[in-house]
C-alpha cells in the first residue's frame, strides 16, 4: 500500500519475491558453465538442474542473435556450407 501510495508500483500491481532457488541458479550459470557443475557435484536434485540450465541461456534478443548465429564470413549464399546448390 505504501509503495503504491509512492508511486512506486502501478496501480492493482504486486511485486513478487524471487524464489532462492532461481537466485542461486541464476548466479551459479552467471559465474560456471553447467558442463563444470555436473563434474563437480556428484548430485546434483533435477529441479536444480533445470533452473541452472535455465539462467544459462541469454536472455537478451542481441544476445541470443550473438549466439546463434551461423554466419561464416561467406558473402555469397550459395558458397556457405549448407547454402544453395
Amino acid at each position: 500500500a505504501a509503495a503504491t501510495a509512492l508511486g512506486l508500483l502501478p496501480l492493482g500491481k504486486t511485486q513478487n519475491p524471487e524464489c532462492l532457488l532461481d537466485i542461486a541458479a541464476r548466479k551459479v550459470a552467471e559465474k560456471w558453465p553447467f558442463q563444470r557443475v555436473e563434474e563437480r557435484f556428484e548430485r546434483i536434485p533435477e529441479p536444480v538442474q533445470r533452473r541452472i540450465v535455465y539462467w544459462s541461456f541469454p536472455r537478451s534478443e542481441r544476445e541470443i542473435c550473438m549466439y546463434s548465429s551461423f554466419n561464416t564470413g561467406a558473402e555469397d549464399p550459395a558458397t556457405a556450407p549448407g547454402g544453395a546448390a
